[in-house]
């Protein structure tokens, strides 16, 4: 066996709460790598609940990679919460019509996706602003902020979120950036957990 299906819904017997949340989604706008999971005592069905203001008109996406996890009430602000900081008033009269239309904004130049990489564990009730781009390996602490790019292997938390420390010194994170194990083969990934979740960083590279 190479692991748990990741097709499946819900991969614990018994365990309902957490689901591989590829197979939860129904956005087009929205797309989530292998193994991902969503971790909520209410059902995992609710990810989508809390990915806020995701206009399809808008453009954006929302990229989550492999082996992500991410806990209850994580929550994605994307790019139609945004109000225009151009004039004087950000009030967005045109959207309510009955006169106010001649005030539409003209079309804005293509928005930034939000992207989570592989291996990214995101705490609970953290905070996801649009565009923001979060790293490979990196850790978002229980309920922050998170406003600007996060580097991989980084850990951040607070409001807004800064880093705390790195994981790794430079090197080691560079080397775990060209291996990137995440894509592997099931079997290999499968055959090599005891390095993957080691930290003797020779054997990896050997293996790599």
């Amino acid at each position: 066996m190479y692991g748990p299906n990741p097709n499946k819904k819900e991969p614990l017997v018994g365990f309902p709460q957490i689901g591989f949340l590829k197979n939860y989604i129904t956005r087009d706008n929205i797309l989530v790598g292998d193994f991902t999971y969503y971790d909520d005592p209410l059902g995992p069905h609710r990810f989508e609940e809390n990915v806020l203001y995701h206009f399809d008109f808008v453009g954006d996406k929302l990229i989550i990679g492999k082996f992500c996890a991410i806990a209850r009430n994580v929550q994605f602000i994307m790019n139609g919460a945004n109000h225009s900081l151009k004039g004087f008033s950000t009030y967005p009269f045109y959207i309510f019509k009955n006169g106010w239309e001649h005030a539409t904004p003209s079309p804005n130049s293509k928005t930034s996706d939000t992207i989570v990489g592989n291996d990214v564990w995101i705490g609970y009730d953290a905070t996801i602003m649009p565009g923001v781009k979060i790293g490979h390996g990196a850790i978002v602490a229980s309920k922050s902020v998170v406003t600007k790019d996060v580097s991989p292997y980084s850990i951040v938390g607070g409001n807004p979120a800064n880093v705390i420390r790195m994981r790794f010194d430079e090197e080691t994170i560079n080397s775990l950036l060209s291996i990137g194990w995440w894509d592997w083969p099931i079997e290999k990934i499968t055959k090599m957990l005891p390095e993957i979740i080691g930290n003797n960083l020779s054997n990896l590279l050997e293996i790599g």
